[in-house]
């Protein structure tokens, strides 16, 4: 019934009401009183009641389009009641016409469309009705005349008051659009957001799950090196320690990111794999790499994150879960693709198991997840007693075009 408004807005409405009925007061007793209508006192005071209904009407045509319609309506019949002709003040119908279709609600916008047939039809019937009356008694000609100009007068009345209706109409679906606009803008921006974060989680889970693997590995050393080779397990301790030191940076700083989104932090690229070949080799891993071709140019950034992750979590993958012995890691940087390929000796227990190698946990999803997302293919697990990993990564464009 009530529409939430704000304190201008109702101030601006009241202001306009208070302002059309002095200049309706005004041209109805300048231009109307003693010559538009009858000079009798009771057609003058009816007059100038009719400023009541039409100027509220005006005043909440904004807050309660309904209210104003019945308003509207209000002072239309009292004005036919008192047999006065078309007043000045008549055209706050149109302003409630239009605010019906703009602002009301479904059920309103077509009460308001309907007032403007029923309204155009009532005042063809008023206008005419005492000529009606006349020319039925005196002749035929007179009557189809009538008829031709009542036709005329129908038309052109639901010309006038749909007009205001269509324009509010207009109105209306322009509002609806920009409102429209405005969701599509919030739940992209909601979409985008709900990317970084699952972005981010990845990257989360990417450096703990391959520094803890690091860190195990190297406790572990460190634990049966400790009696027979000191200096071993100091290296090993050393090794944890710019681990543990690497791993709470890069944490910070996708802590960062997720505190502050429009922030982007550094991101790995191709130029990093020696420091992860380095780490893995560190936690006493065989580690085999061959790159051939190597990169002629810059690979784009896309495509040097998603390298990186992937064999981060492949080689994490293969610490965790592997059997020891040597580990393949294969890059061949093509002219249109770059493929990625790691593979590690299981162990029986392992290729057995119905654990996350086999049902694909966290790390498997985000592997996969970065190659779909630059439009590469993945393809994961055994493959007899090896794990393999293999993946195709478009570039998009010749890589000596950078990025």
């Amino acid at each position: 019934m009530f529409r939430s408004l704000t304190r201008p807005q109702l101030a601006t409405d009241v202001s306009v009401s208070v302002a059309f009925a002095a200049l309706m007061l005004l041209f109805t007793f300048v231009g109307v009183l003693g010559t538009g209508i009858p000079s009798d006192r009771v057609s003058a005071i009816v007059a100038v009641l009719l400023l009541v209904p039409f100027s509220a009407a005006v005043a909440l045509r904004r807050l309660s389009p309904p209210v104003a319609l019945a308003l509207a309506w209000v002072g239309a019949i009292l004005q036919m009641l008192a047999q006065l002709p078309p007043l000045p003040v008549d055209i706050a119908i149109f302003a409630v016409l239009y605010t019906c279709a703009a602002y009301g609600s479904n059920r309103v916008f077509w009460l308001g469309f309907a007032s403007s047939i029923a309204g155009a039809l009532t005042i063809t019937v008023y206008l005419l009705v005492p000529s009606a009356m006349y020319s039925i008694t005196a002749a035929g000609d007179e009557l189809t005349y009538l008829l031709v100009t009542g036709t005329m007068l129908f038309v052109a009345s639901v010309f006038g008051l749909l007009l205001a209706w269509t324009v509010g109409a207009l109105v209306r679906v322009g509002m609806r659009a920009r409102g429209n606009a405005e969701a599509q803008r919030r739940a992209e921006a909601r979409a985008t957001a709900e990317f970084e974060r699952n972005r981010i989680a990845r990257d989360m889970h990417d450096v703990v799950a391959h520094s803890l693997a690091v860190v195990i590995a190297q406790a572990d050393g460190a634990r049966y090196a400790a009696a027979a080779d000191p200096a071993a397990a100091a290296t090993s301790l050393q090794t944890i320690s710019t681990t543990a030191r690497s791993a709470l940076s890069d944490v910070r700083m996708l802590l960062t990111q997720l505190r502050h989104s429009e922030g982007e932090g550094p991101q790995p690229t191709v130029a990093e794999l020696e420091v992860l070949y380095a780490q893995v080799r560190a936690a006493g891993l065989d580690l085999r790499v061959d790159v051939d071709p190597s990169p002629p140019g810059e690979p784009p950034a896309a495509v040097q994150i998603a390298v990186y992750r992937i064999l981060q979590e492949a080689l994490t993958n293969a610490m965790r879960h592997g059997a020891g012995g040597t580990v393949d890691v294969s890059l061949s940087w093509l002219a249109d693709r770059v493929e990625v390929r790691v593979r590690n000796p299981l162990s029986p227990s392992t290729v057995d198991t119905t654990g996350p190698m086999r049902s694909g946990g966290h790390g498997l999803i985000g592997m996969r997840e970065r190659a779909q997302l630059i439009g590469g293919s993945i393809e994961i697990g055994p493959v007899g007693s090896d794990f393999v990993v293999a993946a195709t990564l478009p570039v998009g464009a010749p890589l000596g075009g950078g990025a």
